[in-house]
């Protein structure tokens, strides 16, 4: 053997008894991490019935996508002869995968905060057969959503595509999905189902708001839509959009929760990128058209224009 492979061995062994070192330090690290989940400062969820899993929510995102547009998101040829088969398939995992995370999410709140027994079990079971039932007219509402994204934007070449690719309406789908689970009452996790498309998509909405039908988020990116707004039909909002709150002092928390907080918009209206509005008494009158970057914290009347007076532009040579 010669010198040159001697020395490379004893460095590769010099190599793992360096990586040992550290390695041997962890046992007592972990004792000391384990240690801070009795620490009552720390946020811990440890116990034999599980919590909401996010996994389970992108499952649950996904199947539902297969079940409210046939066709585009399911796995393998979707055609007349297994449409029965392959939905119905679709149907029943969805419906197991839906209860379970219910059940899971109503029984966390019970337990966690000593509430009086709800039958979990028995209402993961029937809310979940309740949004199911819901689903032909949430088809619907979809539907008209989609269809006024593609008659407001000629830069669309088909209603497969706004399905597709456009991140409006993954957001608006999760939403319609969360909204219908948040007016059961089911805790945690339909704001779990948002807060995914949120990530996805940088579209915050709330599953409280409530939104008509023919909504349209063009664009997308930085749109916030807060829980107690209220948005009509045949509304369009652009990216950057906030319908938010009036600033809150810290505790509003407890003092301002159940409490309208975010803005109505009413039928009709068109909200340009930038816009800020606030105040859960500020109402858009029906019609009215809201130009980019203005901040409105009072309500503006039936069929206005609000613009920002033309700022003076500056041009260096």
């Amino acid at each position: 053997m010669s010198d040159n492979t001697t020395e490379k061995k004893m460095h590769c062994k010099a190599e793992i008894y360096d990586a040992s070192i550290y390695r041997k330090q962890l046992p007592s690290i972990t004792e000391t991490i384990i240690a801070t989940c009795e620490d009552k400062a720390c946020y811990t969820y440890i116990d034999y019935d599980p919590i909401p899993s996010s996994n389970s929510v992108i499952e649950i995102i996904n199947k539902f996508r297969e079940i409210l547009f046939p066709g585009y998101f399911n796995r393998g040829k979707l055609d007349p002869s297994n449409l029965k088969y392959r939905i119905g398939q679709s149907v029943s995992v969805l419906f197991d995968i839906l209860a379970e995370q219910i059940t899971n999410s109503i029984r966390r709140d019970c337990l966690r905060y000593d509430k009086d027994c709800s039958d979990c079990n028995e209402r993961g079971q029937s809310i979940s057969l309740e949004i199911f039932k819901a689903t032909p007219a949430l088809r619907r509402i979809l539907a008209t959503d989609v269809q006024a994204a593609y008659e407001g934007d000629p830069a669309a070449k088909s209603h497969d595509e706004i399905i597709f690719s456009y991140p409006g309406i993954f957001a608006i789908t999760v939403y319609r999905i969360a909204h219908m689970l948040f007016k059961y009452d089911v805790p945690l996790f339909p704001r779990i189902m948002t807060e995914h498309a949120h990530s996805i998509t940088g579209i915050d909405i709330h599953p409280g708001a409530d939104i008509g039908e023919r909504f349209v988020i063009d664009h997308g990116t930085g749109v916030v839509i807060g829980e107690t707004a209220t948005i009509g039909t045949n509304v369009r909002i652009y990216q950057g959009v906030t319908l938010g709150a009036h600033s809150l002092p810290a505790d509003a928390g407890n003092r301002y929760r159940g409490r309208k907080r975010h803005p109505t918009i009413e039928d009709d209206v068109i909200i340009y990128s930038g816009a800020t509005i606030l105040g859960g008494s500020t109402t858009i009158g029906a019609r009215s058209v809201i130009g980019g970057n203005v901040w409105i914290t009072k309500s503006v009347p039936k069929d206005t224009k609000v613009i920002i007076e033309e700022p003076k532009l500056i041009f260096k040579s």
